[in-house]
């Protein structure tokens, strides 16, 4: 385990391009829901790159912090930590005015029969924080989910493609989206929105997903046969460097790996690696939710770590046991019911 451990935390090294960039970055970083599945790595790659560039810059990290003993790890790191409900707007006010701002609050799982809950998070929420941050940059957290499903010939979404989201949650997720271009206009604010899909870290994601259902000898539903994927490492390095992006009106910026990954050939390849054969059930559909990252890679190069390096770490991780995080992506869900 130790080794495997070494192997992941040399993935997640902040890279020269993302120490150059941090280094340019004019003023501190707020995370807002850093205790969710990716702030605390985003935190800590941040934190990470502000060191080696050799610049003074605090990153603070504001949640409930609900996972125990995570909010004494951030500090013990360097990395200022603030309990706060950003639901209660007396907490929202109090915090700092910080110039640089990463907004990563907002919730999936549960959507179904938690409605409400999901649009005050989703829709309500970023209104109070686009007026409480009007003269910050904000990148925003959004999702691959407000796009229709589209044919998986068609090389992916693009940013230039109405949404047209299938579900609640990707229509709070819009709502979302809609808000902040709203009080990016209105305050002048410089805003990105960052539609991103999906995330892989050894603790969750598309790849654990299927890895553990082939580990599990369980059948894998190939109805949505396809699935774009990026390393978490790299989405997060993205994320702080899309900072030096936001624009007024905001920029719109989908944040994903560039292949379109077949959920039958993944199955298939951990098979090999696991010597068992998987199982299947259902056909594939010819469209998907696929996003066409074209534009990041302009803007930001190639992710660094590719897909076969994560399918790797991810299940030697999964084979040692290592610890992983019970939420499960939902990519095949084609009806939006979270």
């Amino acid at each position: 385990m130790k080794k495997i451990e070494a192997v992941y935390k040399n993935l997640l090294r902040p890279s020269d391009d993302l120490i150059a960039d941090i280094a340019e970055i004019d003023g501190d970083i707020i995370i807002l829901g850093v205790g969710g599945k990716m702030g605390p790595g985003l935190a800590r790659v941040a934190k990470q790159a502000i060191d080696k560039a050799g610049v003074n810059k605090k990153i603070i990290g504001v949640a409930r912090f609900s996972e125990p003993g995570l909010q004494d790890q951030l500090n013990d790191e360097g990395i200022e930590t603030i309990s706060a409900d950003l639901l209660d707007d007396d907490q929202l006010q109090a915090l700092p005015e910080i110039k640089n701002v990463l907004y990563l609050a907002g919730t999936k799982f549960g959507t179904s029969g938690n409605e409400s809950f999901t649009w005050a998070m989703n829709a309500y929420l970023p209104g109070r924080v686009a007026q409480k941050f009007k003269n910050s940059r904000i990148v925003v957290f959004s999702t691959g989910n407000v796009y229709p499903l589209v044919p998986v010939v068609g090389g992916g979404a693009t940013e230039g493609l109405s949404p047209e989201p299938i579900g609640e949650y990707g229509q709070s997720c819009l709502g979302r989206e809609r808000i902040f271009q709203y009080f990016a206009a209105k305050n002048n604010t410089p805003i990105l929105i960052y539609r991103l899909n999906y995330a892989n870290d050894v603790t969750y994601g598309v790849l654990l997903e299927i890895a553990k259902l082939v580990k599990e000898k369980k059948a894998i539903d190939l109805t949505m046969g396809t699935a774009s994927v990026i390393w978490q490492g790299d989405a997060n390095e993205i994320a702080i460097r899309a900072l030096n992006h936001c624009t007024v009106p905001a920029k719109i910026l989908n944040v994903t790996g560039p292949e379109i990954v077949s959920v039958r050939w993944l199955a298939e390849q951990f098979g090999k690696m696991l010597e068992v054969t998987p199982e299947f059930i259902n056909e594939e559909q010819p469209t998907s939710f696929l996003s066409n990252a074209a534009e990041s890679f302009r803007l930001f190069g190639y992710p660094k770590v590719t897909l076969k390096q994560m399918m790797e770490i991810v299940l030697e991780w999964l084979k040692q046991g290592g610890k992983i995080i019970n939420k499960e992506t939902h990519f095949q869900e084609r009806k939006g019911k979270y």
